[in-house]
């Protein structure tokens, strides 16, 4: 099966630059563009990510409060979920699988939204990111899975709730491999088009990582990067980091060049 692949911004926010890249970039400030990845094929809508939460005031405060005044998300209102995908004729409902990586409230906002849809993520990330952490978490568990999509998974629809193995095959073409790195819940999804095989993942930031080996700077695991980065290097023919703002064009001119 070969999938067609587009990104929708869900917003943008700075960091700074030792977050993204370890131990270098003291004094720089990185963007980050938060992308929702669309893919379809076969008849079936999937999407990467749902986008932070409708009201980020939370959010932001924390990370006001554990960064800095400058490290604030900012969504312009025609970057809501709902609007995005209108923006390309699609409606929430059409979605049939919503891919989460990792358990983090700009990703997991908004999961109620797709009532249709499978809801994939990683089992090892459901349990040491959320119901049995190995050690005290630094992020609260409303800023990792907000109460309205937990209710909805637990409560409301949890026969749409799909835990994923460390390797497992979603659809054919559609591959799902555990990371780390970034948070025990981080994914790599690994999707077959035209122009051969691109990998999402929030293990690796911006391009940068992978192709200098620079590792993340927020990370958990230093053997985990360098194991995560060898096989996405290996196994990537276009790399697709979800908060790298040169994403949207240069996924564009990869995707038709090769």
């Amino acid at each position: 099966m070969k999938y067609e692949i587009q990104v929708l911004k869900m917003g943008q926010c700075e960091v700074p630059g030792p977050e993204v890249y370890w131990m270098s970039g003291w004094e720089k400030w990185e963007l980050l563009c938060f992308w929702m990845v669309v893919i379809r094929g076969g008849g079936k809508t999937i999407i990467i990510n749902t986008g932070p939460s409708p009201d980020l005031s939370s959010m932001n405060e924390a990370w006001r409060k554990g960064l800095h005044e400058r490290a604030q998300m900012v969504r312009e209102e025609n970057e809501r979920p709902e609007k995005a995908l209108a923006g390309i004729g699609l409606r929430p409902q059409d979605v049939d699988y919503v891919l989460i990586t990792p358990l983090q409230a700009y990703a997991t906002g908004n999961i109620a939204l797709f009532s249709n849809a499978r809801i994939c993520l990683s089992k090892r990330g459901w349990i040491e990111d959320f119901h049995a952490p190995k050690f005290e978490m630094h992020i609260p568990r409303k800023l990792r899975i907000p109460d309205d999509s937990l209710y909805y998974l637990e409560i409301q629809a949890p026969e749409k709730l799909h835990l994923l193995e460390d390797e497992e095959e979603i659809l054919p073409g559609l591959k799902a491999f555990w990371t780390g790195v970034h948070h025990r819940s981080s994914m790599a999804y690994s999707i077959e088009t035209s122009a051969g095989k691109v990998v999402a993942s929030d293990c690796f930031f911006k391009y940068r990582n992978i192709e200098e080996m620079h590792p993340l700077g927020i990370m958990e695991s230093l053997e985990e990067c360098m194991r995560a980065y060898a096989r996405v290097k290996a196994e990537a023919d276009v790399l697709l980091p979800l908060y790298d703002p040169l994403v949207e064009t240069r996924l564009r001119e990869q995707l038709k060049r090769l």
